[in-house]
């Protein structure tokens, strides 16, 4: 229970939380954007058996792959994708801590 109160809460409250404290102009915006990190859980559906809890999605699932996530880091060193990457990162942060936890 504690491992997806943590799983799920860095998912959804780390994004709002980092909207509001550092991007006050623009927090609901940012917020949003940062919470729509969560659309590559979109490759869960290609996994057989679509969904497993103690399956760990880091280096499982394609936009979970070390490639992918070699290229979300690169996004926020650019002002255009800056927010997208941050948005990616948070996720697979998420995902990593949910595969320790487990």
């Amino acid at each position: 229970m504690l491992r997806h109160l943590i799983h799920y809460g860095i998912h959804f409250l780390v994004p709002i939380l980092i909207a509001i404290y550092f991007f006050k102009d623009n927090r609901l915006k940012i917020a949003l954007i940062l919470l729509t990190g969560i659309i590559i859980d979109i490759d869960h559906l290609w996994a057989n058996p679509l969904f497993d809890p103690n399956r760990c999605s880091i280096g499982f699932h394609m936009l979970h792959s070390y490639w992918a996530i070699m290229a979300y880091s690169i996004l926020p060193f650019f002002k255009t994708t800056r927010i997208i990457g941050l948005a990616l990162i948070i996720h697979i942060f998420a995902d990593t801590v949910d595969c320790l936890l487990m």
